[in-house]
């Protein structure tokens, strides 16, 4: 089974923007930050237990 990085990573943000609307910015800005790094350095990261 494997989980792709980006939409783990998307789930989590909204979870989070639900949770703590006010925390919305820096939710932004972190999400949009670690999916540039995943595009620049390859989309291929993938957890595999």
């Amino acid at each position: 089974m494997t989980i792709a990085l980006t939409p783990l990573i998307s789930l989590i943000a909204g979870i989070l923007i639900l949770l703590v609307p006010r925390l919305l910015n820096y939710i932004v800005a972190i999400y949009l930050i670690i999916i540039g790094l995943v595009g620049i350095f390859g989309g291929n990261l993938n957890f595999t237990p």
